[in-house]
């Protein structure tokens, strides 16, 4: 019985930060470049759920969004946002989520882990999605320069997405007493 409850919590969480993270896709931040708290969402799935659980609650999130409920950014949905020049971006999400998971399976659930598995997961995320980015813009434009790409996809976010990353890490301390 107390493995069946143990399994619904994880389920029940797992749904609600995939919410968390759809709420937070539709909060958008007016500046010069706009961006939204999506990342943010992920950040905090990460280090509330764990790297496992929270790969999980991505994992929804896009299903969801593939299925056509407006989850995305702009209450955008569907096989045309993620296969999108952006969508790189989001599926690499999962990729991201991986990292946390193999970093807290080998080091533990510490908060400097968490912290480093967090940034390198950015990295990832970055790094895959700028390579679909280009890849999707030289089959729809043209070919494009890493520079470009850099310049336009990851260099506007980079400051924006430390201080998401921070403000999850904060946040994650004070919620993650309530959710185990």
């Amino acid at each position: 019985m107390a493995a069946s409850r143990g399994k619904t919590r994880d389920m029940a969480q797992t749904a609600l930060f995939a919410v968390v993270i759809a709420v937070c896709a539709w909060i958008s931040v007016p500046t010069a470049v706009p961006f939204t708290m999506q990342t943010f969402g992920v950040f905090l799935a990460m280090g509330v759920l764990g790297g496992k659980r929270g790969t999980l609650a991505v994992c929804v999130y896009l299903l969801l969004g593939l299925a056509g409920v407006p989850v995305f950014a702009g209450g955008t949905a569907g096989v045309g946002v993620l296969m999108g020049a952006t969508g790189g971006y989001l599926l690499a999400w999962v990729f991201a989520g991986l990292v946390v998971w193999g970093m807290e399976a080998a080091l533990g659930r510490k908060t400097w882990v968490l912290a480093l598995a967090l940034l390198l997961g950015l990295a990832a995320c970055y790094a895959l999605g700028t390579a679909w980015f280009m890849a999707v813009y030289a089959r729809q434009t043209g070919p494009i320069g890493l520079g470009t790409a850099l310049t336009w996809c990851v260099l506007p976010f980079l400051v924006p997405d430390l201080l998401k990353l921070a403000l999850a890490l904060l946040a994650q301390k004070r919620l993650a007493r309530f959710v185990r």
